[in-house]
C-alpha cells in the first residue's frame, strides 16, 4: 500500500488528469496479473512484444502461471 500513496502523490504532482488515469490503469494491471498468478514484469514484456509484432494483447490470465514473488 506504501508503493501506492507513493506513486498518487508523484502523479498528482504532474497535476494531470491523464498521468493520473494511467497510473490507476497500470496499477490495476499489476494487481490483475498478481491475482493470476503471474508475474505483472512478465506480463507488461509479453503485452509489449505482442504489440510491436502487431498480435492481440494477451491478458494476464491468458499466460502461463508462474512464481510471483
Amino acid at each position: 500500500m506504501r508503493g501506492l500513496a507513493l506513486g498518487r502523490k508523484n502523479h498528482y504532482g504532474s497535476r494531470s488528469l491523464r498521468g493520473t488515469e494511467v497510473a490507476a490503469l497500470y496499477y490495476s494491471l499489476m494487481e490483475t496479473a498478481k491475482l493470476c498468478g503471474v508475474d505483472p514484469k512478465r506480463h507488461l514484456r509479453e503485452a509489449a512484444l505482442a504489440a510491436l509484432r502487431g498480435d492481440p494483447i494477451p491478458l494476464p490470465n491468458q499466460l502461463e502461471q508462474s512464481e510471483v514473488g
